[in-house]
């Protein structure tokens, strides 16, 4: 009779898989919660800070008071006495005690901390995914030589200037398009140097280092032909900077992003079965060739779109995933997402640290990520050595 009690008591191996499954569930999306909540604490922070420094109570006005007059306006210019309607149903949000809140805020701070987050999102979800692509852990779009062929691309548009194609398609679309292309070279030689025989991880990564030294060959020899006016536009994109924020980049980015953020985590699954190895992937079904191509595609889309209005940031998709790997482990359907608030997360502190840790001296966020990025890669080589990087 004990013996079969204790038999029934006892736990089923189905059970318990299932139990630690759902703590791990749990834990991620915990994790993913809090890095969402954590951003949005930063990004109002952010908008209060800086020469004129803003409460978060006038900061939550201001934004809450721009937003109800764009509405407003946005449904008495579609409908004819919309406003009134407006009025009577909503209630009056009062202005900012500080006069100059509404304008600093919604005029200058909010764009630039926008276009951190979506700098942030997009680079680190790049640079999860291609390190899940080429299964390699020091991959990412600045060791790759991705930010120097899209900032490249983005000078050389700046040079031409607002010519013909630039007339049919727009100047911003234009610098956008110019960035993926260089951008997409640089990945094309990456993925047909990983498709070689004999190629090994050190391997990729020199030679995505050299490509990135080629590109900047380019936009050195750019600066030197140059005018003056021009020579101090390619700068920015060499040091990297949110100069180059303003509403219609931000509206322009947006549904790009997240599109192409949306496209890599449906590949979430194909990514998992592919980091057990080719022969795997194969064996299951999936076709690897095009789903590195693709891959890889979206993300240097992606990067490059931001990186056409930024210059050269690097290493926000090296540290963003690695910390977040460190955290939930290698599962890409929370890789992805914990991965791109991490990486805007990051940015958008460095940034807001840029604009006033010297103020009103800003300094280049590029700056910034250099030295943060370059303990990390260093910190990353001393706890890889002895073993495999994956």
């Amino acid at each position: 009779m004990f013996l079969m009690t204790n038999t029934e008591t006892r736990p089923s191996p189905a059970g318990s898989v299932r139990s630690l499954y759902t703590r791990e569930y749990v834990k991620r999306i915990s994790v993913i919660g809090i890095l969402l909540i954590l951003l949005i604490a930063a990004a109002i922070l952010s908008t209060g800070i800086g020469t004129v420094p803003i409460s978060p109570q006038d900061t939550v006005l201001a934004i809450a008071h721009s937003s109800a007059q764009a509405i407003r306006s946005l449904l008495s210019s579609a409908i004819p006495g919309a406003e009134t309607w407006y009025d009577a149903h909503f209630p009056a949000i009062p202005v900012p005690s500080n006069p100059q809140a509404e304008l600093i805020v919604t005029g200058y701070r909010l764009p630039r901390i926008f276009l951190a987050i979506l700098t942030g999102i997009s680079l680190a979800v790049a640079g999860a995914v291609m390190q899940g692509l080429l299964r390699n852990p020091l991959v990412s779009p600045f060791t790759l030589g991705l930010s120097s062929a899209a900032s490249f691309g983005a000078a050389l548009a700046i040079v031409i200037g607002p010519g013909t194609a630039a007339a049919l398609i727009g100047y911003d679309l234009f610098i956008i398009i110019m960035a993926f292309l260089f951008g997409w070279l640089s990945m094309l030689l990456v993925y047909w140097i990983s498709r070689s025989r004999g190629t090994t991880q050190s391997t990729l990564i020199l030679a995505g280092v050299v490509i990135g030294y080629l590109f900047t060959a380019g936009v050195m020899a750019l600066k030197y032909i140059t005018n003056n006016e021009k020579l101090r536009e390619l700068m920015v994109w060499l040091m990297g900077g949110m100069w180059g924020a303003s509403w219609n980049a931000v509206l322009l980015l947006i549904p790009l992003v997240l599109v192409c953020v949306v496209l890599l985590e449906r590949m979430a699954w194909d990514l998992n079965a592919l980091s057990a190895g080719d022969d795997v992937a194969k064996n299951l079904g999936i076709n690897v060739g095009r789903l590195r191509l693709s891959g890889l595609m979206i993300s240097t889309f992606a990067a490059s779109c931001c990186l056409a209005f930024t210059g050269i940031i690097g290493f926000i998709g090296l540290m963003g995933p690695h910390i977040c790997r460190m955290i939930i482990g290698n599962d890409h359907r929370y890789l992805i997402p914990c991965s791109a608030l991490m990486g805007a997360s990051i940015l958008l502190v460095s940034d807001t640290a840029a604009r006033t840790v010297m103020s009103p001296i800003e300094i280049p966020v590029g700056i910034i990520m250099y030295v943060i990025g370059g303990i990390f890669f260093l910190f990353l080589i001393l706890r890889a050595r002895g073993r495999g990087l994956y």
